[in-house]
C-alpha cells in the first residue's frame, strides 16, 4: 500500500525536525508531505535547509485548506491511503502500520486513533468537549466514535478525491458525522498520544471555545437538518 502522511506545520520550528526524523526512522516506507501553513518563525527555513518534502502556503490558511492541498498532492501522485500526522511530536508514528493493517483487513474507509480505547483521555475541558461531540455524533448517526477530536486519522483511497475536490469537507468531527450519514465506514484503533514536544499550541482557551461552538453548531445545523 502506497501511503502519504500529511504533516501540517504552523510555527513548529521547535518540533518539526525531530518529528520528521522520527517519522522517517520508524516508517521508512511511508512518504510524507509537510504543509508549511504560512509560518512566521523558522519553519520555512528548516524545510529548505533539511530538504524536507514540503509545500509552502502563501499565508496561514488553516488546517482545512492545508489538508486539502495535501489531498490534492496525494490524488495527483496516486496514493492508496493518507494519514493525518501532527508536526508537534504528539503523534507516534509506530501506529501508522497498525492503521494501514486495519484499513486493509476491514475494508473500511477511515481509521481513527482513539485514546479512549487505550484507556486514556484528553485533558480537562477537552475531555468534556470530546465527550459531548461523541454523544452528538452518536445521536446523529447511531454510530459511536469514541475519540472524535483525535487528529491521528488514516483515509482510504476512496476518500482522497472526496477531500481533494470537496469544497466544504474538513478533517473535523462534523465532517465525520456527515460522511457516516452518507455511508462512509469508520474504524478505530487504540493509541496513545504524547505531550507536545515543544512550541505552543495555537489552541488557546479562546480558540478552543470557538472551535467547540463551531463544531457543535455545525453538527446541529448541517448534519441533523441536512
Amino acid at each position: 500500500m502506497k501511503i502519504l502522511a500529511i504533516i501540517p506545520a504552523y510555527n513548529e520550528e521547535d518540533c518539526l525536525e525531530t518529528t520528521v526524523k522520527e517519522f522517517e526512522e520508524v516508517c521508512p516506507n511511508v512518504d510524507y508531505l509537510v504543509i508549511n501553513d504560512g509560518s512566521k518563525d523558522h519553519t520555512p527555513e528548516i524545510c529548505d535547509e533539511l530538504g524536507l518534502n514540503h509545500i509552502d502556503m502563501p499565508i496561514n490558511t488553516g488546517l482545512a485548506s492545508g489538508f486539502r492541498a495535501g489531498m490534492k498532492y496525494a490524488l495527483k501522485h496516486h496514493y492508496d491511503a493518507v494519514v493525518q500526522f501532527d508536526s508537534d511530536g504528539q503523534h507516534i508514528p509506530s501506529y501508522i502500520p497498525l492503521m494501514a493493517k486495519k484499513l486493509e483487513e476491514t475494508g473500511c474507509d477511515i481509521v481513527l486513533g482513539s485514546r479512549y480505547l487505550a484507556g486514556e483521555k484528553a485533558a480537562g475541558l477537552r475531555n468534556v468537549g470530546s465527550r459531548i461531540i461523541s454523544h452528538m455524533i452518536r445521536m446523529a448517526t447511531h454510530i459511536t466514535i469514541t475519540d472524535p477530536t483525535c487528529g491521528l486519522r488514516m483515509y482510504g483511497k476512496q476518500m482522497i478525491p472526496l477531500f481533494a475536490k470537496g469544497f466544504d469537507l474538513e478533517p473535523e468531527p462534523d465532517t465525520m458525522a456527515l460522511l457516516l450519514r452518507n455511508g462512509v465506514t469508520v474504524c478505530e484503533i487504540p493509541i496513545s498520544i504524547r505531550q507536545r514536544q515543544g512550541g505552543t499550541s495555537y489552541l488557546n482557551p479562546f480558540r478552543a471555545s470557538r472551535y467547540m461552538l463551531r463544531t457543535l453548531a455545525s453538527l446541529v445545523l448541517f448534519v441533523w437538518f441536512r
